[in-house]
């Protein structure tokens, strides 16, 4: 099939795109990046610069390549570490899932496109309230934190475009928290702050998380391509989601670091906000069983504590290397 993957120089899209190709698909990326283009001709598919918000070079795009399948992967996360800030660290992924997605649905209505790939968030967004394991059809928060609540309508917002929408058939992936060498929870920036010990354990950290590796994030876009039910959410994350108490301890621990600064929660309350106390204590991890079941996909990194060790590896060798 013919694949426009919207992203495709980003976390995700960097282990999509040759894995579209390998598996015989015809590929086209958007970047806007120059530079980034020459990274998807290398991979084998073709380059697109443009912004996705230039509407008439969006539509463009879609009429020259006719893609039959769009993959959604745009957001702003490069270095995206100051979680205290909430909204404003997630500005640019909020516009990229509400206004970006409406561009890209329109210009996929007009040349015919046939399904439309989604990446959401699974976690912090579920009602806190309930099992610590959520499926697909939970509530969202409808209370969030108010430094959330820009990002959480962004993603309601995603959702509700991309489920409803008929021509092309919406198919939505909730991606448990990225990792991967360079990125997402291992990004240096992150490295950087459990080094240092400014990533504090706030409460009693019974928050549960879910992890997904960038790789297996990957994996769940291609099975949706032909497994996916339209208008369909499925949570996509490892089989072991965790407490911020069993979690942030262990990375440090694999980092060589001390173990995490304890903060109570009025403490983290007044140095960090609600919406930090909240996240180590009291937010939801997805379970992954309908995605297992429905797309026939599994994660070749199925428990986070593997699958940092290995990142972190390759990240103290290349240091020592340096």
């Amino acid at each position: 099939m013919r694949v426009f993957v919207a992203g495709a120089t980003g976390a995700v899209g960097r282990e999509l795109v040759p894995a579209l190709i390998s598996a015989g698909h015809a590929v086209a990326g958007l970047t806007r990046s120059p530079v980034r283009a020459e990274a998807i001709k290398r991979a084998g598919a073709l380059p697109i610069v443009a912004d996705v918000f230039d509407a008439p070079a969006i539509r463009q795009a879609f009429a020259s390549f006719q893609p039959e399948i769009v993959i959604h992967e745009l957001t702003g996360l490069s270095g995206a570490s100051d979680l205290i800030h909430f909204d404003r660290t997630f500005a640019s992924t909020n516009r990229l899932r509400s206004e970006g997605t409406d561009l890209l649905l329109m210009a996929a209505r007009e040349v015919g496109v046939r399904r439309f790939i989604a990446q959401s968030f699974c976690g912090w967004p579920y009602e806190r309230r309930g099992s610590a394991i959520k499926s697909e059809n939970e509530a969202l928060d409808p209370e969030p934190p108010a430094e959330q609540r820009r990002s959480l309508e962004a993603i309601k917002h995603l959702e509700g475009a991309v489920t409803g929408s008929r021509v092309p058939e919406g198919v939505v992936l909730r991606y448990g928290t990225l990792y991967g060498v360079d990125t997402g929870m291992l990004d240096p920036a992150a490295i950087d702050l459990i080094r240092r010990r400014r990533f504090p354990l706030i409460g009693d950290g019974s928050g549960w998380w879910s992890f997904l590796h960038v790789a297996d994030a990957a994996s769940a876009g291609l099975a949706a391509i032909d497994r996916g039910g339209a208008g369909e959410i499925y949570n996509v994350a490892d089989d072991e989601p965790a407490q911020v108490r069993q979690w942030l301890p262990a990375l440090a621990a694999m980092l060589g670091a001390k173990p995490p600064l304890h903060l109570p929660a009025w403490i983290g309350r007044l140095v960090a906000g609600e919406h930090m106390v909240s996240m180590m204590t009291q937010v939801r991890a997805g379970s992954n069983d309908k995605a297992k079941r429905a797309l026939g996909w599994r994660p070749t990194h199925p428990s986070w504590r593997t699958g940092f060790a290995e990142i972190i590896k390759h990240h103290l060798t290349h240091r020592s290397a340096a």
